[in-house]
């Protein structure tokens, strides 16, 4: 469970509880692990969400932390969303981040040399989990646009992707897989490679030059992906436990988690392949007893109308790192909608009937597509009359259709791609519901913040199988508070753009009109949950219940 309140470590070989000392905690609630590695010098690695790097050097008492910097002479990490390290012959450290490439040192992390947005452009930003092999001098740097390869530290690059990366890579393309939109990487020997990508698995025995497809499941099967992702889990091998809590302390929601996320590959014929760092909240004996259910019971969803708009053969996983809403943790404006990561070219489908109301540039230049459905939302009381609902599809890379079209729920309207302001192949989706049939007021070139959008979660069906809880946050004046964090959930996917904390609303985003929340999230896997938040420096839990198909809602306030 990322970003609760302690860890659960699973470390190979002789570490004890004693002597590792637990991770410097800044914010209360745990530190949101992502990747954990050995270094051939015995250190410890630590990659966070938002917290950078910290390194525990051999025979150190205590941790180091690398963080990135907005001065470029400080020759720091590029970003502090760290999921993957990677370890040369000659002492070598590399890593790489959700969203902003990836880095070198030479020296142990006191400098790096990093690969982010000003050296790469608008792709290869999002380096896959435990995404970087190492063989002899050469690195392999898996992304969501295909595999990075070096053998001169960097000086020099080539690709491995599909056809259509091939198009628009701007370093050599020596090996070709099926789908450039990598998931995992592994080394199984020195002699075989191993990707796993959205349509499968390939291996290679000649460095990556040439690739043999090893898995090809049914691209109409809606659970292929979650099967292809869990075979890394197939791999995980036995090691040694250890809680990072207080003593007075106890974890009250281990059941509450899916065994196979809590566990990591220790010492397998693969390596290093996969450390899953899941949070668990610890309360104290006399709270954890005492607790009883605190959130209404779950409701059926309000006004799901409308299907995801990429398929289930593609990347259909909403990127949990910034939400609706969302700020990832202070270092962007307010989310107005949601993204699905996919490739170049991957089909965007209509979510619902309707009218192609806009199809061109809109803000920064973005090629997008704007629907005004068919489906009109009731004026809440005393109100009368009914509310239009709009559906925005930003950064596309080709549009299909044009103003006046009359589209169906599942038409392929545009294609993805990353245009205008975008650092990454991917959809941003919008809902607007607006008491104006107007399109300027939905998509307008000079308008950053829309005034109508609602959070899309509370629009589009859920995953199969999954829920969605929404509620609000209350300060003790009763106004909302703004940009809360709230820890306990446990998202285990997409993996490649991990889940920390909820994100309540700032003062650019709407509640929905019919729920008038302050935050919502969706693909939640049933289950019981301990959600925490902070309001003026008190602490607030409630436990929740959460049932596919419905919604949970749950209010905090201060407590008497």
């Amino acid at each position: 469970m990322r970003g609760a309140l302690c860890a659960v470590l699973l470390v190979a070989g002789p570490l004890t509880a004693q002597n590792i000392p637990p991770l410097p905690d800044s914010s209360g609630w745990g530190v949101p692990v992502l990747a954990l590695a050995r270094a051939p010098d015995g250190a410890i690695w630590v990659g966070t969400n938002g917290q950078g790097i910290f390194v525990l050097r051999k025979g150190a008492g205590s941790w180091e932390r690398i963080r990135s910097s907005r001065d470029t002479a400080a020759h720091a990490i590029s970003w502090d969303f760290v999921h993957a390290f990677g370890f040369g012959p000659r002492g070598e450290v590399w890593y790489g981040t959700v969203g902003n490439g990836w880095g070198l040192s030479t020296d142990g992390g006191k400098t790096w040399r990093n690969w982010e947005f000003r050296q790469l452009g608008p792709e290869w930003q999002y380096v896959a989990p435990d995404g970087i092999v190492i063989r002899g001098d050469t690195a392999y740097i898996a992304t969501a646009d295909g595999v990075k390869v070096t053998w001169d530290d960097g000086q020099t690059w080539r690709v491995i992707t599909d056809s259509a990366g091939a198009t628009t890579a701007t370093d050599p393309v020596i090996g070709r897989i099926e789908n450039q939109y990598v998931t995992a990487i592994l080394m199984s020997s020195p002699a075989e490679l191993y990707v796993h990508h959205l349509r499968g698995s390939a291996v290679s025995a000649d460095g990556g030059r040439s690739w043999r497809e090893t898995q090809r499941p049914s691209r109409t099967d809606p659970r292929y992906m979650k099967r292809l992702r869990s075979l890394e889990r197939d791999l995980v091998a036995s090691g040694m436990t250890t809680t990072v809590c207080g003593a007075p302390e106890v974890p009250v929601a281990t059941a509450w988690l899916d065994p196979l996320t809590v566990g990591g590959v220790m010492g397998t014929p693969w390596g290093l392949a996969r450390w899953y760092a899941h949070r668990v909240p610890c309360l104290s004996p006399a709270y954890a007893s005492s607790m009883t259910a605190t959130s209404a019971p779950p409701m059926s969803l309000r006004h799901t109308w409308f299907r995801r708009p990429i398929a289930f053969s593609d990347q259909n996983y909403i990127d949990q790192t910034y939400r609706f809403g969302s700020t990832m943790g202070g270092n962007f404006q307010p989310h107005q909608g949601v993204e699905f990561n996919n490739p170049d070219g991957t089909p965007v489908h209509a979510i619902g009937d309707g009218v192609v109301v806009h199809a061109g540039p809109a803000e920064a230049g973005a090629l997008t597509v704007a629907i005004r459905h068919d489906r009109q939302l009731p004026k809440p009381a005393p109100f009368i009359g009914q509310l239009f609902v709009y559906s925005v599809y930003f950064h596309n890379s080709r549009l299909l259709v044009k103003v006046g079209d009359r589209v169906k729920g599942g038409d392929v309207i545009a294609l993805v791609g990353n245009t205008g302001r975008a650092t990454n192949d991917h959809l941003h989706l919008e809902i607007h519901v607006s008491p104006f049939d107007s399109t300027r007021l939905i998509v307008d070139p000079a308008v950053r913040y829309p005034p109508y959008n609602t959070n899309p979660e509370l629009w589009i069906e859920p995953i199969p199988g999954t829920g969605v809880v929404a509620g609000q946050v209350w300060d003790s004046a009763g106004k909302p508070v703004q940009q809360a964090r709230i820890y306990g959930l446990v998202k285990p996917e997409p993996q490649e753009t991990p889940f920390s904390f909820i994100e309540t609303y700032g003062p650019r985003n709407h509640s929905d009109p019919v729920y008038e929340e302050h935050f919502a999230i969706s693909d939640v896997l049933p289950g019981m949950y301990v959600l925490g938040v902070e309001i003026a420096g008190q602490r607030v839990f409630r436990r929740v219940k959460v049932e596919a198909g419905k919604l949970t809602w749950v209010e905090f306030a201060p407590e008497p």
